[in-house]
Parts: structure tokens; C-alpha cells; sequence
């Protein structure tokens, strides 16, 4: 019979707190630059299919890196799989700046750099977040980690477009490239402060294939709930701050959209972080992929920034909503057991392989799209299908949310 895992109580350690700063870090660097990196290749060459082809090549890069290092993961030093992880970020951005203009030329080359960053980082993270929390304090954790976010989300983001916009020519990009690269330092930096975790023999490398093969299995059901929450996340996680830039032309706008979305995401991730417990979290997701969804639909009259700025409030309203619940709920059923806790390597693979192959088939349709037609009706509605897939991520967990993911 397998043995229950211990409980923590729903209290954070020093260990969670430490993982909260390294993951504060990282968000920091990247949203200080993350929409910028699309404003300055779109500045450079203004195609969609181009944007389209940096975020595939990030996201397959990603998706394959995760299957390649899943048995490094579990049977050797997992912390040194997160340093390499920041480690690649800040080679990103130090490729970006030596590139200068001519990087609209090399978008398969970064979107791959970043995309190997993201798999050692989030692997090795995802692993220790599982290990340093559990059942009890899991909500609380992803509360805090979403609210530290929008903190980062807040002032990064405009301050990169005040830099930018008072800089001449190209000088703010630069700058605020420069500067992500030094968070990211400082963020390996501190990541030596989280101590070293066991280790993990005989890693399996068809284990996530047997349980979808299995039948009665949960993750028949989840792994298509992850699937459908990346098709959305592959294309409004670029398109967003993009669509603002375009319809501003100025860069401290898209600081001031993120100012103002991530102020509402702070509170609605403290909030949500109380409100969303296990055994009743099927109506919150509900709510907030309805939300997510329905307010799409001013776009079909007009795409501007009042338009835009609507929906991002609405969207940082309710996507903790939506995001706390399946979150809590998959780390929920790799930790139901010893048996399974013991699996979590190869878990964090299965859940990472569908959230993108998720991502990889919603870009594909993106560029299919653009590369046939500009047409904004045509877009907006990409962009109604697209977003509505969090309807589905919840049809297909329901079951789980009901029984708090054991």
C-alpha cells in the first residue's frame, strides 16, 4: 500500500522561500525585457511569421531538451540544471546584444538559446518546488509566486519602456538587455543558498508513455487539460505586448500596460492564493476560463489600447483563478503517493511535453495565419479559438479539481 507523504501544514520554510526569490529573479530579468525582445525584432523586420518563428524554435527546442534531460535531472545535481538554466538566459540576452540589428536574421538561433534556458531552469525548478512543498501549502506557494510576479511584472516593464523611450536610437534596448543579464547573474548567485537534493536512481524513460497507456489512469485526462492550456499560452505569451507596441508605437505604453495589468494580477493573486483551496477548485478555473475567454470578444470591434487594456485586466483578474487550480491540482497527483512522489522527474517531463506540444501546435496555427493573410478579423479570430482552450483544460480536470488531485 503505498505511504501518504508527510505535511507541512500550509506553512512556507526557509528552503520555499529561498525557491520564491530565485523564481522572483528570474521572472524579474525576463519581464524586464521579455516584450521588449519582440518589439525590437518586430522594430527590426515587421512580420508576424518571424515573431511566429522565434517562439516555435524556442518551443521545440524546449520540448525536446525536456525529454533529453529528464535522466540528468533525477540522477544527478538538479540545482546545477536550474544555475545552467539562468546561465543560458543570460547568454540569450548577451547574443541579443552582440547581434544588434541583425538579429531578426538569427531568430531560430535565440528562440533555441532560450528555449534550452527554459527547460534546464523550469525542469530542475518544477522538481524542487515539488520537493519543498506539498498539499497543504502548495495554493499558498503558487499565491505567492504568482503575487511576486506581478510585483516584478509591475515596475520591470516600465521602467525598461521609460530607459528606452529617453534613450536615443537603440541605446535603451541595449541597456535593459545589459541589465537582465546582470539579474540573471545574480539569481544563479543565490540559487548556491538552496541546498543540494537528493538525488534519484534508475530514471524511466517511457514511464509518462505508460501512464497514458494505462487505463483508469488520471493522466489520461490531465495530460490533454495541459495540452489545451498550452495552445493558448504559446501565442498570447508573444502576441499580447506585441499587439500593444503596434498599436501605440511607443514603448513606455507597453510599460504602462504592464503596469497596470500586473498591479491587478498582484491582487488577484493574493486573493486568489486564500480563495482557491483543494476540494473546491473546479468552479474558480471555471469562472476564470470563461473570463479569459468571453473577453476576447471586444477585439472583433475594434483592437486598440483601451480595447487592449480591458482585456488585460480582465485576463490578470482571472487567470490566477484559472492557473492556481490546475497547477496545484497535477503537483497534487505526482505527490498522492510515495510511489508516485518517487516518479516526479518523469512527471514533470510528462507535464512539460504537453503544455508544449500544446504551445508548438497553437504557433503553428499562428503562423499558418500570418502567413496567408494580415487581415485583423482573420487574427481576432485565431485568437477567439485559441483562447478559448482553457475551457477545456478545465473539461478535462474537472474530475481531479473535485477531488483535490488525489
Amino acid at each position: 500500500m503505498p505511504q501518504k507523504l508527510e505535511r507541512s501544514g500550509g506553512r512556507l520554510d526557509g528552503q520555499t522561500r529561498l525557491l520564491l526569490l530565485v523564481n522572483a529573479l528570474f521572472a524579474c530579468a525576463n519581464a524586464l525585457s521579455g516584450a521588449f525582445v519582440n518589439v525590437y525584432l518586430w522594430k527590426a523586420k515587421q512580420d508576424f511569421a518571424m515573431i511566429g518563428w522565434f517562439a516555435l524554435s524556442h518551443q521545440v527546442v524546449m520540448a525536446t531538451m525536456f525529454v533529453a534531460i529528464g535522466k540528468w535531472v533525477k540522477e544527478r545535481n538538479k540545482m546545477n540544471s536550474l544555475r545552467l538554466g539562468v546561465a543560458l538566459a543570460a547568454i540569450f540576452y548577451l547574443l541579443v546584444l552582440l547581434l544588434g540589428k541583425s538579429a531578426a536574421q538569427w531568430v531560430v538561433l535565440l528562440g533555441g538559446v532560450q528555449g534550452m534556458s527554459s527547460a534546464f531552469f523550469w525542469l530542475a525548478f518544477n522538481v524542487v518546488y515539488f520537493e519543498v512543498t506539498d498539499r497543504d501549502n502548495r495554493d499558498r506557494f503558487n499565491g505567492w509566486a504568482g503575487l511576486l510576479g506581478s510585483a516584478v511584472g509591475m515596475a520591470a516593464p516600465w521602467i525598461s519602456g521609460f530607459l528606452i523611450t529617453r534613450m536615443p536610437n537603440m541605446t535603451g534596448y541595449r541597456l535593459i538587455f545589459s541589465i537582465s543579464l546582470g539579474v540573471f547573474v545574480v539569481g544563479a548567485f543565490v540559487s548556491f543558498f538552496l541546498k543540494k537534493r537528493p538525488v534519484q536512481k534508475n530514471y524511466e524513460w517511457l514511464y509518462g508513455i505508460k501512464q497514458l497507456r494505462q487505463k483508469g489512469n488520471g493522466w489520461r485526462s490531465a495530460y490533454p487539460a495541459l495540452f489545451a492550456q498550452g495552445v493558448r499560452e504559446g501565442v498570447f505569451g508573444f502576441l499580447i505586448g506585441l499587439m500593444v507596441y503596434i498599436a501605440t508605437k511607443n514603448e513606455l505604453q507597453l510599460g504602462n500596460y504592464a503596469l497596470i495589468t500586473s498591479a491587478v494580477s498582484l491582487v488577484a493573486f493574493f486573493l486568489a492564493g486564500r480563495l482557491v483551496k483543494p476540494g473546491r477548485r473546479s468552479i474558480p478555473m471555471l469562472a476564470g476560463a470563461l473570463a479569459m475567454t468571453l473577453i476576447i470578444l471586444p477585439f472583433f470591434w475594434q483592437v486598440n489600447y483601451t480595447t487592449l487594456i480591458v482585456f488585460g485586466v480582465v485576463v490578470a483578474l482571472f487567470y490566477p483563478l484559472y492557473s492556481i487550480p490546475i497547477t496545484s491540482t497535477i503537483f497534487d497527483m505526482i505527490g498522492a503517493n510515495t510511489e508516485s512522489a518517487e516518479h516526479r522527474v518523469e512527471y514533470v517531463v510528462l507535464r512539460e511535453t504537453a503544455l508544449n506540444m500544446g504551445r508548438i501546435l497553437g504557433t503553428i496555427a499562428f503562423i499558418s495565419v500570418v502567413s496567408f493573410t494580415k487581415e485583423p478579423q482573420h487574427i481576432t479570430t485565431l485568437m477567439l479559438i485559441l483562447g478559448s482552450a482553457p475551457i477545456f483544460s478545465w473539461f478535462f480536470m474537472r474530475k481531479h479539481l473535485a477531488e483535490g488531485g488525489r
